[in-house]
């Protein structure tokens, strides 16, 4: 009877000590995963700082905004300025098609300066357009800091 007792009593201080080891280990556990959530909370917090502070906001709606004022861009460009500019030039496509063909020592290039014109022009006239866009909307001064 007395070996029984002894079983039992070490089944008991081993349960115990387990028990101990489990709690001990669990309480390490609930330390990680509050350190781990706090640096996962500080992390969302400088990231929505970061947003806040450099305006990320606006600028993904800037973006927006300057996409879909892309579009009317082009428009005007293409229905409003290329046939002004074809008025005074010609045709546009001729434009495009003007090169300078030159043969030197038997070696020939040709240098397409009516597509490099007719590019600049294009250029010019975009940002013309947008120019005008901005003043005429005020958009410049929705960008001024407030004091």
């Amino acid at each position: 009877m007395a070996s029984k007792e002894d079983d039992v009593t070490k089944q008991s201080r081993e349960a115990k000590q387990t028990a101990k080891k489990l709690q001990r280990d669990a309480e390490v556990a609930e330390k990680a995963a509050d350190k781990l959530l706090g640096a996962a909370s500080g992390r969302v917090t400088d990231f929505m700082d970061f947003v806040r502070e450099q305006g990320v906001i606006g600028l993904a709606v800037g973006l927006a905004i300057g996409a879909a004022a892309g579009a009317t861009v082009k428009q005007i460009v293409e229905g409003f300025i290329n046939p002004i500019i074809t008025l005074i030039v010609g045709s546009q496509e001729g434009l495009m098609a003007a090169k300078w063909h030159v043969e030197i020592g038997g070696r020939e290039a040709d240098f397409a300066w009516g597509a490099v014109l007719s590019s600049l022009i294009t250029l010019l006239a975009t940002a013309l357009v947008i120019y005008w866009v901005v003043r005429v909307a005020k958009l410049d001064r929705l960008d001024k800091k407030k004091g």
